[in-house]
């Protein structure tokens, strides 16, 4: 039987998802082809309306080996999961003559686990478990809650957090859920035989096409021990989140109300001196907790590093004692050692980590109003770790609408641990870069409008030219307007200045779901919606609601960013230049995807504005503006206004 082409295979798939084939659609199918057959590596950046899901399905399913695919957002992991994949698989049975089989895997604590919900969980401050249906009264918010997810978890088949809807609060799922240390495994449970995160696990063990998300992945990659099954071909979809999921998954931190649950926990396990000690220990770290100042700790003061090795010593004590002693009073034991042994592992693998002090690693304090300080510990980078984790033994696609900064797949690829593209070597993988363009018409469908004349933005204080520009412009685009902050703080203030000056409706993110302050954007051309991190990525309003996307300001990182300037530090020690490689990158990733939330369908049309001088005027502007969808540009403010006075004339004509 000959085999079946692949512009057949994809036509077919197209079509029963209802889209249209598109040229990029189909460069991107052949080069992720391509990349399968050969075992090489490609990045692919694929513009908004490609339809970059199917341009690697297809050749992924026709490939026939497992295949994992992992992305940033729940968003496209289910629209993969319940649309596209079960489509894609129907439409391609009669060429393949077989259905490729896919399942859903996340890490643990995303599912139901069934001993918690039965047993009890284990409480810092009673003997054994204790019955959270029980202590939660039925009307709190939190009792409403648990006696919910106990009806859902007699009917899910699945068990995974984001199958339950309406959802519940994180407390209410700490409560029946438990992380990877803290589980029993399936041959110690009771209902190791029922549980759903195993049944995840085999379920991707038979599947051809396992989807994922990045924070997974990480974990694959830096525990050592694989949690992912065996695969030949890794996807990697919204590829610029890669790097900060896999940092999170690598910060490791410590609070006094951490390490005070950890000694709870441990002490009914452990003899009396060895619980004091941790006891002890844990009041030093406080005391040090109580005066410490925010900011990056170059060296680890004395007063903590006595603190941290006192606690590293003392939980090391604690492990040792924990894994020897037997004792039947305590209802469900081994539930309550596994929890226990979990919290001080944590406290003993950060403190080891951080009294270390590794030059790879970046430490700082944080300080919270509400929850007092937090100690921090993440990677310098993650590119030694990406290099040497994810590009071997597989053929791996990174793809996203946003890999090429300011013109090129470079600055991307270094993040992700590779040479310049087309330099070799024996330890260096080697890629290649494909930009498969965009089927909209930039230039025709939008404006990106830099205002030029205003003064460029100071660190503190309100903007009162800035606050005039936003609200003319708003006043001729007749609302449609999606206002992206570089902060939370500019979004508020703009928000209640702009709420006494016009008439249009204007939303803010906080008082209400991001699902339903999108939704309420979208039913009303003439709301607006503000916000800050959130909405310059996850906003998808196609049609005349979104017909103006507002940059406050060029989104650099903040100063003071503990992480951030550790990084650009490390570049210009190495003699390179720590700005553009690190902020004006961060900057231009951002301003991408911000952009991108303009034109969202054939028919869009509208502006880019951008209320940041520095775009049109510093050396970096240029370098930003290279990576920006290819709008007409223009620092003209009569031409922005006039442009949105007509394009809401056009929208009210056709009675939207």
């Amino acid at each position: 039987m000959t085999k079946p082409s692949l512009p057949d295979l994809l036509h077919a798939a197209v079509t029963a998802v209802g889209g249209t084939e598109r040229p990029g659609q189909v460069a991107m199918a052949e080069a992720v082809a391509e990349a399968i057959d050969d075992n090489s590596h490609r990045l692919i950046q694929a513009g908004t309306g490609t339809g970059k899901s199917l341009g690697y399905l297809v050749p992924a399913l026709a490939h026939g080996e497992r295949v994992v695919v992992a992305t940033a957002t729940l968003a496209l992991q289910r629209q993969l999961v319940e649309r596209d994949l079960p489509r894609t698989v129907e439409a391609l049975h009669p060429q393949l003559r077989r259905r490729p089989q896919f399942a859903m895997l996340k890490g643990r604590s995303n599912y139901l686990c069934l001993h918690r919900l039965h047993e009890g969980a284990p409480q810092d401050e009673e003997e054994g478990l204790f019955d959270q249906f029980e202590a939660a009264t039925p009307t709190s918010k939190l009792g409403k809650d648990l006696l919910r997810l106990r009806d859902w978890a007699d009917e899910t088949e699945t068990g995974d957090r984001d199958d339950l809807t309406p959802g519940v609060s994180d407390k209410a799922w700490s409560q029946i859920s438990v992380s990877s240390r803290e589980c029993l495994g399936a041959t110690k449970c009771a209902y190791g035989a029922e549980c759903f995160a195993e049944a995840a696990r085999e379920r991707a063990k038979l599947a051809d096409v396992v989807v994922t998300n990045h924070a997974l992945l990480a974990i694959d990659a830096i525990e050592g021990a694989p949690v992912l099954p065996q695969h030949e071909v890794l996807i990697v979809d919204e590829a610029h989140e890669l790097v900060s999921r896999v940092t999170g998954v690598a910060t490791g931190e410590l609070t006094p109300g951490q390490v005070n649950r950890a000694v709870k926990r441990a002490a009914k396990l452990v003899d009396e001196k060895i619980a004091d000690s941790l006891q002890t220990a844990s009041e030093s770290f406080e005391r040090v907790m109580e005066l410490a100042l925010p900011g990056r700790l170059e060296e680890i003061p004395e007063d903590l590093g006595y603190a941290l090795m006192a606690l590293r010593d003392a939980a090391r004590n604690v492990i040792s004692a924990i894994g020897a002693t037997r004792d039947k009073s305590v209802h469900d034991e081994d539930a309550v050692r596994k929890q226990a042994l979990a919290a001080v592992e944590t406290v003993h693998g950060v403190a080891e980590r951080i009294t270390n002090h590794s030059e790879y690693d970046v430490v700082w304090y944080e300080r919270h109003d509400r929850f007092g300080a937090t100690l921090r510990v993440a990677p310098l980078s993650v590119s030694g770790l990406l290099r040497e984790k994810l590009f071997e033994d597989r053929s791996v696609v990174l793809t996203s609408a946003t890999l090429k900064l300011g013109g090129d797949f470079n600055g991307v690829a270094a993040s992700l641990g590779l040479s310049p593209e087309g330099v070799e070597g024996d330890d260096v993988p080697a890629w290649k870069g494909l930009d498969v363009g965009s089927p909209f018409d930039y230039p025709k469908q939008g404006i990106l409008y830099v205002a030029k004349h205003l003064a460029t933005p100071g660190r503190e204080g309100t903007r009162g030219d800035m606050m005039d520009e936003l609200a003319e412009l708003i006043e001729a685009a007749g609302g449609r307007t999606l206002g992206l902050f570089s902060s939370m703080r500019g979004a508020k203030a703009a928000a209640e200045e702009l709420r006494g000056r016009l008439d249009n409706p204007i939303l803010l993110q906080g008082e209400e779901t991001l699902g339903e302050l999108i939704k309420a954007f979208a039913a009303d051309p003439k709301t607006c919606l503000f916000g800050t991190l959130s909405l310059w990525q996850g906003v998808d309003v196609p049609g005349p609601s979104c017909q103006l996307v507002v940059m406050d300001r060029i989104p650099f990182p903040r100063p003071d960013d503990p992480l951030m300037s550790a990084r650009q530090k490390s570049v210009e020690e190495h003699g390179g230049n720590g700005f553009m490689a690190v902020a004006a990158t961060h900057a231009a990733l951002l301003m991408a995807q911000g952009a991108g939330r303009l034109v969202r369908a054939m028919g869009d049309r509208g502006v880019v504005a951008v209320l940041d001088s520095r775009l049109a005027t510093a050396r970096y502007g240029s370098f930003l503006r290279a990576t920006l969808p290819d709008f007409w540009y223009t620092t003209d403010r009569n031409q922005a206004r006039r442009s949105l006075a007509s394009i809401d004339a056009a929208a009210k004509a056709d009675g939207k």
